[in-house]
């Protein structure tokens, strides 16, 4: 035996998987966030007059610009084009459907933060891969098979991060691995 794999077999942890972990929970907690976030994006439209040689145009030219905000006003956790869709589905009653367009950005936000944060980390990656799988649920009754297929990629770095996570050592509450 080797000085190298002596060393190596007295190492507390494997720190290639450690850190391989822990990108994987700050990309799926950024992720969360972000998509959490754009349910409240929208755009707000400005005309301004046309400058003609310095001056303000004397033919009312304007022009439009469009610039993306963010605010509660323009909260939609399903996009609009998406209820449209689901309203006209019969396994998804519109009870449930108006529930989940008020919950999911929050909750995509609060799972993103408390992963991100290392807060009960597996309890946490097990409701985000509900989470995925209930808008997975929702893509298969319309045919949105792209976006099935993306989810399902969610879902499996998730599987990933749970079958790996006694490699996760940055975390809030590891001292009682909730």
């Amino acid at each position: 035996m080797n000085q190298e794999q002596t060393t190596e077999s007295k190492l507390p942890c494997d720190l290639g998987a450690t850190l391989g972990v822990l990108l994987l929970r700050i990309w799926l907690a950024l992720r969360a966030i972000v998509a959490g976030l754009e349910k409240y994006a929208g755009t707000t439209v400005s005309d301004k007059s046309v400058m003609i040689d310095g001056a303000v145009n004397s033919y009312g030219l304007t022009d439009a610009t469009a610039t993306k905000v963010y605010g509660f006003a323009y909260y939609h956790g399903v996009p609009k084009a998406l209820m449209e869709k689901f309203a006209s589905e019969p396994l998804l009653p519109e009870p449930a459907l108006k529930l989940y367009d008020v919950i999911l950005g929050p909750s995509l936000i609060l799972l993103g933060l408390a992963l991100l944060v290392g807060f009960a980390t597996r309890f946490t990656l097990f409701a985000m891969g509900l989470l995925y799988a209930s808008l997975t649920f929702g893509l298969i009754l319309i045919n949105e098979n792209s976006g099935v297929a993306w989810l399902g990629i969610h879902i499996t770095v998730i599987a990933l991060m749970l079958f790996y996570s006694k490699y996760n050592k940055f975390e809030l509450t590891s001292r009682w691995k909730i």
